[in-house]
């Protein structure tokens, strides 16, 4: 006969090996990167990469001997990090830390200028830096505009466009927008796109439903930014796209997520989260993949070509690349009709 305590320890062991192997069998369903060409020769540029995919996708191209410019706000923190990646990979490529806040649009400016005397060309622009921070907290950007908003959409806007001539000289060159899935949930307020009625809301513990909706709202602008950016580029050599790396473990939503939820919620993430290094397979195929060389305006998932639930409207990209102008040039929010 078992005793008791044997069961009782058998049970909880049999349910984590039986989540293991689930586990285990869905990550076969999710998308690796396989293209392995070297990329000696070609300057990339990821914001955001000293954490999560942005980290992990630095690492996967580095791999492929690619030179890689690190744009983050610590570069302190990045410094120690390309320090542990060389330990990992000694023959890389070249692993460059600047410092740059999306946050700030004269820290945007400087970080190009010093692009513009350090660096010829570049070849693929990574834009993946984001945040996502409960609305009631109501941070801004320097220039006073909605975090989710400000950083998400407006910084990588500016950005972009600063870098775009360095990015002809790369020609043929991509720009990968980091979007997510949650731009499906998105809306476009015109009138009110720093979010100052759900802000209100979450200060009054009102907030409706559990995502943030800024941050789709955001993840959506991307989305429309790469449609917008696709047809004003067309003939130059740079492709554009965006993809969604899936739901995975970083410190995006750690601000949301609380440690608790990680107990309740273990089985239910186990099964359906992935690792950043996971997350970061797409990203790294927009970024390097050659079978993808000259196709513009796509959306991609697990590392294929995936098409949006979303119903664009040209209007509103339009409008939204307009008032996007307008704002950066005002250098402050400005009531838009």
């Amino acid at each position: 006969m078992v005793a008791p305590s044997v069961i009782y320890a058998a049970v909880p062991i049999s349910v984590l090996v039986a989540i293991g192997l689930i586990r285990k069998w869905r990550s076969r369903n999710w998308a690796k990167c396989r293209s392995n060409t070297c990329l000696r020769g070609k300057t990339y540029l990821i914001t955001g990469a000293s954490s999560g995919i942005g980290l992990e996708t630095a690492k996967a191209l580095v791999k492929r001997k690619a030179r890689i410019i690190l744009a983050c706000r610590d570069v302190v923190k990045t410094k120690a990090l390309i320090a542990n990646i060389r330990k990992e990979q000694p023959y890389g490529g070249e692993l460059i830390p600047m410092q740059l806040d999306l946050a700030s649009f004269e820290s945007i400016e400087k970080f190009v200028e010093v692009i513009k005397a350090g660096f010829y060309k570049i070849d693929v622009l990574i834009n993946n830096a984001g945040v996502a921070v409960p609305l009631k907290l109501d941070l801004k950007t320097k220039e006073g505009f909605e975090i989710h908003f400000g950083v998400n959409h407006l910084g990588h806007f500016y950005l972009t466009q600063l870098l775009l001539d360095h990015l002809k000289k790369g020609s043929p060159s991509r720009i990968v927008i980091v979007s997510s899935l949650l731009h499906e949930k998105g809306e476009i307020n015109f009138n009110d796109l720093n979010s100052r009625a759900e802000i209100e809301l979450a200060k009054q513990g009102k907030t409706r439903g559990r995502h943030i909706s800024a941050y789709n709202n955001s993840k959506l602008m991307n989305v429309y930014f790469m449609r917008g950016l696709s047809d004003r580029l067309k003939g130059t050599g740079i492709d554009v796209s965006t993809c969604c790396p899936g739901f995975c473990y970083t410190s995006l939503f750690r601000h949301s997520i609380k440690w608790y939820h990680y107990i309740f919620m273990a089985p239910i993430f186990l099964l359906f989260m992935k690792t950043a290094k996971q997350g970061a397979q797409t990203v790294v195929y927009c970024a390097s993949d050659y079978s993808i060389e000259g196709k513009t305006n796509k959306m991609y998932r697990e590392c294929a070509e995936y098409e949006s639930k979303y119903p664009f409207d040209k209007e509103v990209e339009n409008k939204l690349w307009e008032v996007s102008e307008q704002l950066i040039k005002a250098r402050k929010p400005i009531p838009i009709a």
